[in-house]
């Protein structure tokens, strides 16, 4: 005798940012299945702040379509800032949130609501052996470091089993997550407390041991943005099943952008894969063209999920480029004439690189065809490349555009003795709700154009979330209804079937406290890497037998010489044709240098890594 047993489908989640509530209704308009948003405070971006309950109205939208609000307090914590974030995770989980993105470990030492923890990037997950300890204690989620290729992926999925979230498209940081602390050192804005200063983003000088400048003036830890669409069905395959977009501190038309983008490349590989079905409910019909290459972007770059490859950063500049559009075939002073094959308008913004690979900006005040008149002396020279970073007419149908997003539902219209009942059910799920009307039954005398009234208004559900795709009528003989009884019957089923849906998502959040457990950490000793600014935090660390803790930079305020203040896969010897593999030659420490201070640079080519020192004290004497 064979058994058939249903395929197990793999819930695949698409997790935009939000920069406040108002951007999170917005990515889930627009097909996000999950956001990921600041609290009030402690969150790994100061500057996007939001209070409870803004939250709660952005959880409250979400939970109609089934989609997750996750708050980030990724930030290490002071002892005094424990209490109150405590109380922050009651209020966020009495809000509706659905899980807490975190990096301090005291956390898991406080009493906390059910909520399911998610362990941010912040944590440095790079190996097999930390995810494991993460899941072994109780992390629901857990968001890997971007540097990890595909080969590393699947090794992770092989020896664990808690979900996997992973970058695929943003600003990428140069350093290891939680392992930064340039702008700590430079400026005591920590980067581990949501307060980075950027310098990684500044122009700096790279010199040799004798000083001699080998690079002059170029933003040389300055990456080029993420952008993984190319390689998502692989992902898929080895094992991740969140797919991350970077930006909170992004404006609402790059999350519509970007989320409608990755919305729709999902769905191809879904639509065609029986194994797989998206996180949330219902769709979304954009009405503008969905393209990466005309919101923010420094260029793009899949970064190392295939290994090693050259032109990784942007040196140039660490503003947007925006999409290349052709060259100037010829110009004056005010005219250019582009070899495009694009659609330009008036008010366009365009730019390029100058001989010396300096950015300029220009307007297109006026255009006709491919030439472009401008207001004020352009610069550029026959031959450049033009670039276009402000499409006008293209923002303007993004930013009206409304996402648009329905829920499928079917009708039911039945009779009973007083009257009739409209009754709606979700496809492919167990909701259903219905809303009697108190009417008088008058048999119609044209049938037929009856019925078609009642299927036409009936079906009619204008600006609401929901989209009726069909309807069934069991009348004992055919009726004519007023318009007003249905339309009546259908508000009342908005706002029962609204109240049921966020209920539901609410009673179904996954209630799992963590509790305490002495699962070995996997290294015994944790220096100033290790992030340990509180008590709670060294006695978890403790708990789980490491034996030496070493206070974090933002406690001790060391200005030592010698610390590491970054890690990082972005090897400047590559970059620069210097590479010892390549080569031949010894990879001799280079320095990096500008106004704000010098850092020396040492490589681990067997690892192929380099690492950023302040100078010792015998260095900063030279």
């Amino acid at each position: 005798m064979h058994y058939l047993y249903p395929m197990r489908m793999t819930k695949i989640e698409l997790l935009s940012p939000a920069k406040d509530a108002r951007v999170g209704m917005t990515a889930i308009d627009h097909g996000a299945d999950a956001v990921y948003i600041g609290g009030p405070s402690f969150s790994a971006r100061e500057k996007a702040a939001n209070s409870i309950q803004d939250i709660e109205r952005l959880c409250r939208h979400a939970a109609l379509y089934d989609a997750k609000v996750y708050v980030t307090l990724n930030t290490i914590l002071f002892d005094h800032e424990l209490e109150v974030v405590r109380k922050l995770a009651f209020d966020c989980w009495n809000a509706g949130v659905d899980a807490l993105i975190i990096q301090d470990m005291a956390l898991l030492e406080m009493d906390l609501p059910p909520i399911p923890l998610h362990a941010s990037t912040q944590c440095n997950n790079m190996t097999v052996e930390k995810v494991r300890f993460l899941e072994d204690i109780g992390f629901s989620q857990v968001v890997l470091g971007r540097e990890l290729g595909l080969q590393q992926v699947k090794e992770i999925r092989q020896k664990t089993t808690v979900p996997l979230e992973f970058f695929v498209h943003g600003s990428l940081c140069v350093c290891q997550s939680g392992q930064c602390y340039m702008s700590q050192y430079l400026g005591n804005r920590s980067a581990n407390r949501g307060a980075c200063a950027q310098p990684c983003r500044l122009p700096w000088n790279l010199l040799d041991a004798d000083g001699k400048v080998v690079v002059a003036d170029r933003h040389l830890l300055s990456l080029r943005d993420l952008n993984n669409s190319a390689h998502l069905e692989q992902l898929i395959d080895a094992g991740i099943t969140s797919f991350k977009i970077e930006g909170r501190l992004k404006e609402a038309d790059y999350v519509k952008n970007i989320t409608a983008y990755y919305r729709q490349r999902l769905d191809e590989i879904m639509g065609r894969r029986s194994d797989l079905q998206q996180a949330s409910r219902g769709h979304s019909a954009v009405r503008f063209e969905v393209n990466p290459e005309k919101s923010f972007s420094r260029g793009f770059t899949d970064y190392f999920i295939e290994g090693r490859k050259p032109s990784i950063d942007a040196p140039f500049t660490p503003k947007s480029m925006g999409e290349y559009i052709g060259e100037v075939q010829w110009c004056n002073l005010l005219r250019m004439e582009l070899r495009t094959d694009k659609t330009l308008h008036n008010g366009d913004g365009l730019c390029y690189l100058d001989a010396g690979k300096v950015l300029h900006g220009l307007r297109a005040d006026v255009v006709k065809g491919n030439v472009v008149s401008c207001n004020r002396p352009h610069g550029a020279v026959q031959g450049d490349s033009i670039f276009r970073n402000f499409d006008i007419e293209w923002q303007k149908q993004v930013e009206a555009s409304e996402g648009n997003r329905k829920i499928d539902v079917s009708l039911a219209l039945t009779e009973n003795e007083t009257g009739y009942v409209l009754a709606v059910s979700l496809d492919g799920e167990k909701l259903t709700a219905s809303f009697p009307m108190a009417c008088k039954h008058i048999v119609a005398n044209n049938p037929e154009k009856a019925m078609e009234n009642i299927r036409r208004k009936a079906m009619q559900w204008g600006d609401t979330v929901f989209n009726p795709i069909k309807l069934d009528v069991q009348f004992s003989q055919p009726y004519l209804i007023p318009a007003s009884v249905i339309g009546e019957m259908k508000r009342g089923l908005v706002a029962i079937l609204t109240e049921q849906l966020v209920t539901h998502h609410r009673e179904e959040r996954k209630q799992t406290a963590i509790g305490p457990n002495t699962v070995p950490y996997p290294v015994t000793e944790l220096s100033y890497l290790g992030n340990v600014v509180n008590k709670k935090a060294a006695a978890f660390y403790r708990r789980h037998g490491v034996t030496e803790i070493e206070e974090g930079l933002e406690k001790s305020c060391s200005k030592a010489g010698g610390l590491k203040v970054m890690t990082t896969k972005h090897c400047l010897r590559f970059a620069q044709g210097l590479c010892s593999k390549e080569t031949g030659r010894k990879a001799d420490p280079l320095f990096l240098s500008n106004e704000k201070g010098t850092f020396r640079l040492e490589f681990d080519c067997k690892n192929c890594q380099m690492m950023v020192y302040t100078l010792s004290d015998s260095e900063s004497d030279r």
